[in-house]
């Protein structure tokens, strides 16, 4: 995805400090936070991801810097408005149903996060109205996401490739429709010591 963060690595990561999430639920968790709270979601995020890890371990603190890096790239995509936002995710050389694993993984992250989050009335007013309760819906689809071996590699590949880019356009539409909900960006430090912008 042309991220610092590189998925295995992460992943890698989170499975070695102990996380329950994996590298791709956590980055659909980030992208409905940042969505609902903008700059201000990344400490809440990180404590959420790296719960039930020992604080003092040193592979929390390397799993730390890397979501850290994966959050500011994450913010910068969206913020930045220029369509470059991409799901982290399972690269090419994955099989099929590894990488329509992982993006079932990573909707399943999205919805949680925008479910967990305290909601006042007017946000849940608007997540269940158009276009939001649609891609709401179709997330909850893709939650189900998996390759199919009755049919050719070529054909799962090319529907693969257009859930990937309706997934990436609908989350930037989403971060759209909710910037009224996004409190000012402030300077957030994590539980690292590093600075969360």
């Amino acid at each position: 995805m042309g991220s610092e963060v590189d998925y295995g690595n992460l992943n890698d990561a989170l499975r070695r400090c102990g996380a329950s999430w994996d590298a791709a639920q956590a980055h659909g968790l980030l992208s409905s936070r940042l969505a609902v709270g903008g700059a201000d979601a990344g400490i809440g995020w990180l404590q959420q991801v790296l719960e039930g890890t020992s604080e003092s371990d040193a592979l929390r603190t390397e799993c730390a810097g890397l979501l850290n890096a994966l959050f500011q790239h994450t913010l910068r995509q969206l913020s930045e408005r220029l369509s470059e936002f991409e799901p982290l995710l399972l690269d090419d050389s994955d099989s099929a149903s590894l990488r329509a694993s992982a993006l079932a993984r990573w909707c399943e992250g999205f919805l949680h996060g925008l479910v967990s989050i305290d909601h006042g009335e007017a946000l849940k007013q608007r997540l269940a109205e158009e276009p939001l309760a649609d891609i709401i819906r179709d997330m909850l689809q893709l939650t189900r996401a998996a390759a199919d071996d009755e049919i050719d590699d070529e054909t799962n590949e090319a529907a693969y490739a257009e859930i990937v880019e309706y997934v990436r356009v609908a989350v930037q539409l989403a971060y759209e429709e909710l910037a009224e909900f996004r409190g000012r960006s402030g300077h957030l430090q994590d539980d690292a010591g590093e600075t969360m912008h």
